[in-house]
């Protein structure tokens, strides 16, 4: 039974991971809510199947100089320091690729001119060869022209390519088709009572949302107001309910009764979501199991970690730096607010997709509490990885259109007294002016890849997070920063001159010179603000400073939104000590 329960895990990890590689990214989505057309899914797709070529083969070649192995050791090496649920699936890699990858590093071929070679690389008609790499000196044509004649390409590499199709198989298909929607649709994979949470921490389950607490009756999960002030059972989560035995008041009535509790959720993109690859994955001198540990948790959260996110972390953090977050911060300010929290936030996510993404908020205006809503898309409306990228930008106008939408269905589910913070967007000139010319993550053993190379890499495959900000053009950084200074007067005027029923609405800057100001007081320096292996989003360190700066704009500009603190918090903990958890 156990091994019948295994072989399924491992069956679903390689489904997930082979899905999620197709339909999603941190390259931003195409703007709008209707899906992106097939072609440019494919072209996507191939972009992204090249990257890991090169990176995973660059990997294998620097393990086999680091560990003094042959490259067949190495490969083998990578795929025992995978964990149990995904072996299978990388030895079944090395098996059709390994004696190819093996033949071509032998010959000294770089990883650029393998993957061209195995058509993991392959450019539509018309495009440049893409290469990471400094180009051989006879040439990237010419040096892949002639692994081609050492390998002679074989039919199974060609018939491999073809795996993802996978979920044709019949017995496969209701899977698949669970893993499509939970993609798409952001809702917890294992959600037994349909009330959008769940008791499982992964596939948008409890990471994303504060956990259920009783995932059998769709009345009862987190921020909705105690049923008959919880006398008998935990109805919101909290962990808090019974009656006091001194006095007979229920413990919700004498605690929570009129503590301002509020939920927090979270609308936003990949920055928000926390997107991350640990530099350990690509750093060899410093790979083991242990750094492979945690690779099925982050494929089934899409390669984000928002439990240790700016807005709704609750973990401490195991990525570096340290949790700090506006959910945590309002939960000692009031223990009432114990599990409140939703993380509605996709990779690529912009004003335009974000009205699709909105339509998974789980809020009920008669039964809930109030909510803190953050909408934070900081980039992905000036941020594409197409080579016109400026003709793709939201226009000030569609910025309007596609909040105003937002807020209005906003209106129409949060309970009244809620509040709305409108962020704007971030001045991205930091990520190149603090990068380009430092070693990547995969370079710092040879010193010979730069962020200015994967920039132009990414750039080369159309799947840069953002051609307008990762470029050696300044003139188009600078009008990237136009841009999204314009769409960010956008939210600043909403925020000024809108009015609506059932919540207040503020604006703030994205607070990144402040960060950067506070990091450089603490000693250290402006690139540890940024993720160091795609090079583009905030890291651990900025999304804890980052709350800190914002909660202190919120206490001195609106300490309404806050809400009281709660008096009773020590009693509430003595009490309810082992009801705490996460």
């Amino acid at each position: 039974m156990r091994r019948s329960r295994q072989t399924s895990l491992n069956l679903f990890c390689i489904l997930w991971l082979l899905l999620l590689l197709k339909a999603a990214s941190s390259t931003p989505l195409p703007h709008g809510n209707n899906p992106p057309p097939p072609s440019l899914l494919s072209g996507l797709y191939k972009g992204h199947t090249c990257v890991g070529c090169v990176l995973v083969v660059s990997v294998i070649e620097q393990l086999a100089q680091w560990h003094n192995s042959t490259v067949k050791a190495a490969t083998e090496r990578l795929c025992n320091y995978i964990p149990e649920t995904l072996q299978g699936f990388c030895y079944v890699l090395a098996e059709l690729y390994g004696p190819h990858i093996a033949e071509l590093i032998d010959k000294e071929m770089n990883a650029d001119v393998v993957c061209h070679s195995l058509r993991l690389c392959k450019p539509d008609p018309g495009q440049p060869l893409c290469h990471l790499y400094p180009p051989p000196k006879v040439g990237l044509s010419t040096a892949i022209r002639k692994a081609k004649r050492i390998m002679k390409t074989s039919m199974d590499l060609k018939s491999f390519t073809g795996f993802s199709s996978v979920c044709a198989f019949p017995l496969l298909a209701n899977l698949c088709e669970k893993i499509k929607y939970v993609i798409r649709n952001k809702l917890p994979f294992e959600d037994f009572d349909g009330d959008k949470f769940s008791t499982f921490p992964t596939l948008r389950g409890y990471h994303w949302r504060g956990r259920d607490c009783n995932d059998k009756n769709s009345t009862v999960y987190p921020g909705r107001r105690p049923d008959n002030w919880d006398v008998k059972s935990d109805s919101n989560c909290n962990g808090i309910w019974g009656v006091d035995p001194k006095d007979g008041i229920p413990y919700e009535e004498k605690f929570c009764k009129g503590a301002d509790s509020q939920g927090v959720v979270l609308l936003g993109d990949s920055a928000g979501a926390h997107f991350h690859i640990p530099p350990e994955w690509m750093t060899v001198t410093q790979m083991s199991a242990k750094s492979f540990a945690n690779l099925p948790m982050a494929f089934t959260d899409e390669l984000d970690w928002p439990q240790f996110s700016e807005i709704t972390g609750f973990l401490n953090s195991t990525i570096g730096g340290w949790t700090d977050s506006l959910y945590l911060r309002l939960r000692r300010r009031n223990r009432c607010n114990h599990r409140d929290l939703q993380n509605i936030s996709q990779n690529g996510g912009s004003s335009g997709n974000l009205l699709y993404l909105i339509k998974s908020l789980a809020r009920n205006q008669m039964l809930d509490n109030p909510a803190i809503v953050i909408y934070a898309t900081i980039g992905n409306d000036v941020c594409n990885g197409n080579r016109d990228t400026l003709a793709h930008m939201t226009t000030p106008k569609e910025m309007l259109s596609n909040v105003m939408q937002a807020l209005r269905y906003l209106d129409s589910r949060l309970p009244n007294g809620s509040h709305v913070i409108l962020t704007g967007l971030v001045d991205g000139r930091f990520l190149w002016d603090n990068l380009h010319d430092r070693y990547h993550p995969l370079g710092q053993l040879n010193r010979d890849v730069t962020y200015s190379q994967l920039y132009s890499f990414l750039d080369c495959l159309q799947v840069s997070p953002c051609s307008g900000w990762l470029t050696p053009n300044e003139t188009l950084r600078n009008l990237t920063s136009e841009r999204a200074l314009q769409l960010s007067n956008v939210l600043k005027e909403i925020a000024r001159s809108e009015k609506f029923a059932n919540f207040d609405i503020f604006y703030m800057d994205f607070p990144l010179r402040q960060t950067a100001e506070e990091w450089h007081k603490m000693g250290g320096e402006p690139w540890q603000l940024i993720e160091p292996v795609d090079g583009f989003h905030p890291s651990q360190i900025a999304a804890a400073l980052g709350t800190s700066i914002t909660w202190q704009k919120a206490l001195h500009e609106w300490p309404q939104v806050l809400g009281k603190e709660n008096p009773f918090n020590d009693q509430i903990e003595a009490i309810f000590k082992d009801q705490g958890g996460h």
